[in-house]
């Protein structure tokens, strides 16, 4: 990645808002759920985040802001776009992991399965059953973002995502192994920021739900 451009560009990794089912069930790709209550609230309060970055010390005008296409992602970028007077454009790259026959199953059932050890402590190995594996997800997350950072250099830009990729994106950024990302957490609406520059990329916040003027891009 580090060969494609010359400018630093800042990736913006957010996480959708709460729903109905988040910390109950892996929806993964299902159609049909959309942000809860609180989740279009924190959807309202990241948009409002991100709008000041423009005023604030960092002067960092958002140029784009990308979404994975399911529901609760597009309704979590939706006041992103307005606030910052932007459309939300659709990339797929951004999109859950396919869970496969895993798809809405209640957590509390999956934490009994034998394999939900390899999905915690080796996750580099482990194929969800009929869909896409750990290693897979991290490869479209990070070849899809490797895209988008050559094509706003020196630019800021938005990628609204979900838990699972945003993490193993921020595994790649660090150089931890795939197998360790689940020790990375990252909440409903929280912001996690990384500087990719033509020498490494520099993560400077993970996991942040509060103002986002005092980011050091020194």
């Amino acid at each position: 990645m580090a060969s494609t451009f010359t400018q630093p560009t800042l990736v913006l990794y957010v996480r959708h808002g709460r729903t109905p089912t988040t910390g109950t069930t892996l929806p993964g790709r299902a159609p049909g759920l959309h942000l809860a209550a609180e989740g279009s609230a924190q959807a309202e309060a990241v948009a409002q985040h991100l709008a000041e970055l423009a005023t604030g010390k960092t002067k960092k005008a958002v140029a784009a802001v990308y979404a994975s296409p399911m529901e609760r992602t597009q309704e979590t970028a939706a006041p992103i776009a307005r606030a910052l007077k932007l459309r939300v454009r659709k990339a797929p790259g951004l999109n859950e992991c396919d869970f496969g026959k895993w798809t809405g199953r209640r957590l509390k059932e999956l934490f009994r399965l034998k394999a939900w050890t390899t999905v915690q402590r080796q996750p580099s190995v482990f194929r969800f059953p009929g869909g896409e594996s750990f290693a897979e997800m991290q490869a479209r997350i990070t070849g899809q973002v490797a895209d988008l950072v050559a094509q706003h250099p020196g630019q800021t830009i938005v990628c609204v995502s979900h838990a699972d990729p945003i993490k193993a994106a921020l595994a790649a950024a660090l150089g931890t192994p795939l197998d360790l990302f689940q020790r990375i957490v990252v909440g409903p609406c929280s912001v996690s920021a990384v500087l990719y520059t033509a020498e490494k990329p520099v993560v400077l916040t993970v996991n942040n739900s509060g103002p986002l003027t005092g980011l050091n891009l020194s």
